[in-house]
């Protein structure tokens, strides 16, 4: 099945443009005009400095909001943006005024500087909920151009011009105007349908009811359909027919299925470490060399923090080619053992009693199950035992534990005058007479 290439593209005509031009320096040189323009300028002038006082004032009585963050957050948008709507109130007020005055009196342009004011202060403020600073401003930008445009009356002939340049693919028509229209309804949607996921996900965290694992998969699964159901309702609603896309999908399908193998098998893996509930948020694993707890799942890998505060990005496939140990699959409890050795003059079934009373003072060790103490042998200079206890806790570290409870036992024979012994070593030298 071959593709048909574009058969046309049509210049815009340049005559809208032109006419439209012509008309709007015919009434910049109206007397009138030129009296708004001035007025504006001088608004602008009183609007900047009483605004900056205004926001000076507005940042004193924002630094008492400490417990609200929501508040603060908004109370600090709203500061930053005190000179634009001073302008935006004292620029409706001169139109009140002019209106009020003589009603008849045509002072569009005061009326448009005002709407364009009070625009960019909504739309900067609802841009602030994007996060990313970069693509906010950029989207505040694109939203009060459109406002600026349609406000102007510049919108008709530039829409017609984009929509004049324009090719044929297949049986659809494909224009500048519906592929900016396209990109710009879709990313609207993908932005709802992110933010919407968001704030389920967050209600899915609070969710008692669920095991953590089941609420980062359902929390995903949920994501991933808002945003396919955001596109294909964004495509559908400027009248691009998805059936004619069929031959970019498949293609777009074999690329992923050559090209992006990794990607998708870490997805899938994702997937299935979620409904199997091998690894969980919080859960402490071992995977080869690293040790720490899983801070969270994405969909591509598995952040694990050590105690050491590194963290770790593991590929979501790892966990299911490798070999993982998990210390809190089931439940938290893990044990560990603390190896240690007496002098011969200590008696083993006094030292066994110390041991398992010094482990049970230390906070973190559990009392059900009770420490233990064991004798493992008869060493060169010491008898050996192995301490046994166990925690709950090991996401607050393996190590620190044991030396608190190597510091009881210390302690413990310290007192009870046990001692440790260390390694001697003799050496003979023997002074040997040469023969004869």
């Amino acid at each position: 099945m071959t593709v048909p290439l574009p058969t046309r593209i049509e210049p815009p005509d340049p005559q809208l443009l032109t006419d439209f031009a012509a008309a709007l320096l015919a009434q910049l040189v109206d007397p009138l005009v030129i009296g708004q323009i001035l007025l504006i300028a001088m608004i602008g002038v009183i609007a900047f400095a009483v605004g900056r006082r205004f926001e000076l004032r507005f940042e004193r009585h924002a630094r008492r909001i400490r417990e609200n963050i929501s508040l603060l957050r908004l109370a600090v948008i709203i500061m930053r943006r005190m000179v634009t709507i001073t302008l935006a109130a004292l620029l409706w007020l001169a139109y009140a005024a002019i209106r009020a005055a003589d009603f008849a009196l045509d002072a569009h342009l005061v009326f448009l500087a005002a709407a364009l004011a009070s625009a960019w202060v909504l739309i900067s403020i609802v841009t602030r909920l994007i996060r990313n600073r970069v693509v906010g401003r950029l989207a505040a930008i694109l939203a009060w151009s459109f406002v600026a445009l349609r406000l102007t009356g510049l919108w008709a002939p530039l829409a017609s011009g984009l929509d004049a340049t324009a090719m044929e693919i297949g049986g659809m028509r494909l224009s500048l105007l519906v592929m900016l229209q396209a990109g710009f309804i879709v990313a609207a949607a993908l932005w709802v349908a992110v933010v919407l996921g968001r704030v389920i996900e967050d209600r899915l965290n609070h969710t008692e009811e669920l095991t953590p694992s089941l609420r980062v998969l359902i929390g995903k699964l949920v994501r991933i359909g808002l945003i396919v159901l955001a596109t294909v309702i964004a495509l559908t609603s400027i009248g691009i027919d998805l059936t004619a896309l069929t031959v970019f999908s498949g293609a777009l399908g074999v690329g992923i299925g050559f090209g992006l193998q990794k990607v998708v098998s870490n997805y899938l893996s994702g997937i299935i470490i979620l409904a199997d509930k091998s690894i969980k948020p919080g859960d402490t694993i071992s995977l080869g060399d690293k040790v720490g707890w899983v801070r969270s799942i994405r969909a591509r890998f598995v952040s694990i923090v050590t105690r050491d505060g590194v963290e770790f990005l593991i590929p979501n496939e790892d966990f299911i080619t490798n070999r993982v140990i998990n210390w809190s699959f089931s439940d938290n409890f893990v044990r560990i053992d603390a190896n240690f050795g007496v002098s011969y003059d200590s008696d083993p079934h006094r030292v066994r009693a110390l041991a398992a009373e010094a482990a049970g003072i230390v906070e973190r060790v559990q009392t059900q199950p009770a420490p233990v103490c064991h004798l493992l042998g008869f060493g060169d200079s010491s008898l050996d035992f192995v301490l046994r206890f166990w925690i709950a806790d090991p996401r607050n570290g393996l190590t620190n534990v044991r030396g608190q409870v190597f510091l009881a036992l210390w302690d413990a024979f310290e007192k009870a005058g046990v001692k440790i012994p260390y390694p001697h070593r003799e050496v003979i030298l023997q002074d040997r007479q040469p023969p004869g």
